[in-house]
C-alpha cells in the first residue's frame, strides 16, 4: 500500500467510518427513543384490553405484560391516574425517563449511558398515549432487553457502514486511478524516458492532461527539458571546443605564419614568382577563416529541438539536388533524388534538409577533389520500424585516418583544411529525431551513409 491510490484506498476507508460514526451516534439514540415509545405502545394496547372488559384473569394479564415486554402500565386519563396493568418489580426503579419532552442531546446522552451500562436495571418511561387515547402513560420495564437491542442494531450499522465504505473507496480507487495516477504515471515515464536518452526530442512531454494541475505540470516539465536540452547540448559543445582550442589555435598559429610568409616576400620583392605566390597566400587565409567561423559556429550550441512533423522525403530530397546543382558547375557530376514519390518521414524538414545537404556536399566535394567525373543519389525506403535514407556516391571512398574519427568534431575531417564539424552536427540533429547517422560502407567504388529515423511517434 505504498502507492498514492493504495493510500488513497486506506484513507477513503477510514474517513468514510468516521462519517458513520457520526452518524451512528444520533441513529442509536433514536434507535432507544422507537424501542421506548414501541413499548409504550404496546402497553397501552395492552391496557385497552382491559377497559373493555374491568376483569382479566390473572393469567390473561400476565400475557398482556409479557407480550408488551413491561412489568406494570400506568394510563392518565380525565385526571384520573390508573394502574391499568400491574405484576411483580424484581427490584426497585433506579432511573426515570420522560420522552415527553426530550431534546436531541438528551436523547443521545441517555443512549450513550445506556449502551456503555452492562448491568440490568429496572427504569421507568413517560410518554403520551397514541391516538389521544389519554394524558400519559407510564410503565416500568426492564434494561436489559433494551442494551440488547441497541448493541444488535449498532453492529448491524457498523457492518453495512462497513461494507459502504469499501464499496466508495473502491469506486473512488478507480476514479483516483483513471483520473490522477495514469496521468501521473505517464509524466513519470516521460521524465525517465527522457532521463535516458536526454538528446532524443521525442522524449520531451507534450502537455495533454485536462486536470488544470496537471496540465500545469506538464506544461513545467516541458520547459524544463526544453532548457535541459539545451544546456547540455551547450555543455558538451564547450568541452569538446574546450578540447580542441590547442590543436586550433597551433594550426591556426601555422596557417596564419605561412600567410605572413608569403605577405612579406611579396612586400620586400618584385620577383616574377610573387603570381604564383598570391594563390598560396589567398587559400591559406581562406582555410584560416573557414576553420575559425566553423569552431565559433560549433561554440554556440544554438540548436533548437527538432519540431517534429509528417513531411515528404521527396520534396525536401529535391531541394537539396535543386541547391547543390548550382555547386556542381562544369564539373562531371550527376546528383539524383530517388526517393519514392508516397515516401512520407516524422521529420524536423530543415533539420533533416541540412543533414541530407551536409551529406551531399561532403559527396561533391570528394568527386570534385578527385578530379573524376561520379554520381551521387539519394533514396530512401521504409520497414516495419523505421524509416531509411540513404546517401550515396561513386567517389574515391574514405581515408582510414577520416574513419576512425568520423564524427569526432575537429577530428573527423575529410578533406584537407576541413574541421569535421559537419558530420559532427548531423549526428547529433538526426539523434535529436531519436535516429542515428552512420557510415554504411566506403570503399574505391564508392561511399554510402544512413540515416535511420524511428517510426514510433514517441508516446507512451
Amino acid at each position: 500500500m505504498n502507492s498514492l491510490s493504495g493510500r488513497f484506498l486506506i484513507l477513503t476507508t477510514v474517513f468514510v467510518m468516521l462519517a458513520e460514526i457520526l452518524i451512528f451516534v444520533p441513529s442509536i439514540a433514536r434507535f432507544r427513543e422507537d424501542f421506548l415509545l414501541n413499548r409504550l405502545e404496546r402497553a397501552q394496547i395492552a391496557s385497552l384490553a382491559l377497559l373493555a372488559d374491568d376483569m382479566l384473569a390473572e393469567d390473561l394479564e400476565a400475557e398482556l405484560l409479557s407480550n408488551a415486554g413491561v412489568f406494570n402500565v400506568v394510563l392518565r386519563r380525565d385526571e384520573v391516574r390508573q394502574l391499568m396493568l400491574s405484576s411483580p418489580i424484581p427490584s426497585a426503579v433506579a432511573e426515570t425517563f420522560d420522552l415527553r419532552d426530550a431534546g436531541p442531546w438528551v436523547l443521545i446522552r441517555d443512549a450513550m449511558r445506556r449502551f456503555i451500562t452492562a448491568e440490568n436495571e429496572v427504569i421507568r418511561v413517560i410518554g403520551e398515549p397514541v391516538k389521544g387515547a389519554g394524558l400519559l402513560i407510564e410503565v416500568t420495564m426492564d434494561s436489559g432487553p433494551l442494551r440488547m437491542a441497541m448493541t444488535d442494531y449498532g453492529l448491524r450499522i457498523l457492518g453495512l457502514s462497513f461494507v459502504i465504505s469499501i464499496i466508495t473507496a473502491f469506486f473512488l480507487f478507480l476514479a483516483v486511478r483513471v483520473v490522477l495516477v495514469r496521468p501521473i504515471k505517464g509524466v513519470v515515464g516521460y521524465m525517465q524516458r527522457y532521463a535516458s536518452a536526454p538528446e532524443d526530442a521525442r522524449g520531451i512531454i507534450t502537455p495533454s492532461s485536462r486536470v488544470t494541475e496537471l496540465r500545469e505540470a506538464e506544461e513545467a516539465l516541458q520547459m524544463l527539458q526544453t532548457d535541459l536540452t539545451q544546456a547540455l547540448k551547450q555543455r558538451e559543445r564547450l568541452a569538446q571546443l574546450g578540447s580542441a582550442v590547442a590543436k586550433v589555435s597551433h594550426d591556426l598559429r601555422n596557417i596564419l605564419t605561412s600567410a605572413q610568409l608569403f605577405t612579406d616576400r611579396i612586400e620586400a620583392s618584385d620577383d616574377p614568382l610573387v603570381r604564383r605566390m598570391a594563390p598560396k597566400l589567398v587559400g591559406s587565409i581562406t582555410r584560416a577563416v573557414s576553420l575559425c567561423e566553423g569552431t565559433l559556429a560549433f561554440g554556440r550550441a544554438e540548436e533548437p529541438a527538432p519540431t517534429l512533423n509528417l513531411v515528404r522525403l521527396r520534396d525536401i530530397a529535391a531541394d537539396v539536388v535543386g541547391s547543390e546543382q548550382l555547386a556542381v558547375g562544369e564539373n562531371a557530376i550527376e546528383i539524383t533524388n530517388d526517393v519514392p514519390e508516397d515516401m512520407v518521414v516524422r521529420a524536423d524538414p530543415e533539420q533533416m534538409f541540412r543533414v541530407v545537404l551536409n551529406l551531399v556536399r561532403n559527396a561533391r566535394q570528394a568527386l570534385v577533389a578527385s578530379g573524376k567525373s561520379g554520381q551521387i543519389a539519394i533514396s530512401g525506403h521504409e520497414t516495419d520500424t523505421d524509416w531509411i535514407i540513404e546517401v550515396r556516391d561513386t567517389g574515391p571512398g574514405l581515408p582510414p585516418k577520416a574513419k576512425e574519427n568520423l564524427f569526432t568534431p575537429f577530428q573527423g575531417g575529410v578533406r584537407k583544411g576541413g574541421s569535421g564539424l559537419g558530420l559532427a552536427i548531423s549526428q547529433e540533429l538526426v539523434r535529436g529525431h531519436g535516429g542515428n547517422l552512420v557510415l554504411k560502407s566506403t570503399g574505391t567504388d564508392g561511399t554510402a551513409f544512413e540515416i535511420r529515423l524511428p517510426r514510433g511517434d514517441g508516446t507512451f
